[in-house]
């Protein structure tokens, strides 16, 4: 499950990521996700748009150039599919 990181030691098969975007409202949100989601087809679209925003070097959490709101959506497609069918086609998702 993801959760908010407030300077806690992250579990094993865990990784904490950065979201929001700039001037958003509410600013950047800190959480921590499943390593799984990092080989995911839908946020690996979105590892790619960090690499282009940010490049491959950072100190700190992973960030990734996307609204809290659609982070939050994005997460639930992940979940969405990976309680449901595993043979049967994705969708592709909106790019955040």
């Amino acid at each position: 499950m993801m959760q908010e990181d407030k300077r806690m030691k992250v579990k094993k098969g865990s990784v904490t990521v950065r979201v929001g975007l700039e001037g958003e409202e509410g600013g950047f949100r800190k959480l921590v996700i499943p390593i799984s989601y990092l080989h995911h087809p839908l946020f690996q679209r979105l590892l790619e748009s960090a690499q282009e925003v940010y490049g491959f070097y950072s100190s700190g959490p992973l960030k990734l150039p996307c609204s809290v709101d659609d982070f939050l959506h994005l997460r639930w497609r992940i979940e969405r599919e990976s309680h449901h069918s595993h043979g049967h086609h994705r969708q592709s998702l909106y790019s955040c």
